[in-house]
């Protein structure tokens, strides 16, 4: 089976500004945020709730805990939300407006239902084809966020933890190598 495409740092900048532009552009810039900066599936993004991101003080969390209903492999984790993240959750929260209740979903489609995984898919597949990316899936935005901090030197052990992998030569699948990775190795010596 075929990887999800890992996108350069053009193309990355490409589809956040393509995003703004579509009629929920702040709701779409969040989902895409979610999947770029915290490595997040299209399952857990569509199942994310208003209180795992919004504390009951209405500030944007800098973590939050998926329960096992929530994530692929069924075991409950942390998610760490970047300030960059929390930055686009906070427009996404302020534009949507008052939420109804805490155990709300986050995402709504623009018929005020829950997103389901598979429209979080089919929303990033209509993304990528906007802005002209082929081979690019719902699953390019967490390789690339574990092929970036693998670039910068995290260790596997974090990645794996970040990814919510149980094993990390799971996670050493997910990391693309390219010439500028090796290009900084062979400067350490």
């Amino acid at each position: 089976m075929k990887q999800a495409k890992t996108l350069t740092p053009q193309e990355l900048k490409a589809v956040f500004a393509h995003v703004v532009t579509r009629r929920h552009g702040a709701r779409d810039r969040a989902i895409v945020g979610l999947s770029f900066y915290a490595g997040l599936r299209a399952h857990e993004i569509a199942s994310l709730t208003v209180s795992n991101v919004l504390g009951v003080d209405g500030r944007i969390l800098s973590e939050t805990l998926l329960d096992a209903s929530q994530t692929k492999g069924r075991r409950a984790r942390k998610v760490f939300l970047s300030d960059k993240l929390r930055d686009e959750l906070k427009r996404y929260c302020n534009a949507r407006g008052p939420q109804n209740s805490e155990c709300e979903a986050l995402f709504l489609t623009q018929k005020a239902r829950p997103f389901t995984a598979n429209a979080i898919c089919h929303l990033f597949l209509a993304i990528y084809q906007q802005v002209g990316l082929r081979a690019a899936s719902s699953h390019s935005g967490r390789r690339t966020f574990i092929t970036k901090l693998a670039s910068k030197g995290v260790s596997v052990r974090v990645l794996a933890a970040l990814a919510g992998h149980a094993s990390i030569s799971t996670t050493q699948r997910y990391i693309d190598v390219n010439d500028e990775q090796i290009r900084c190795a062979i400067e350490l010596m």
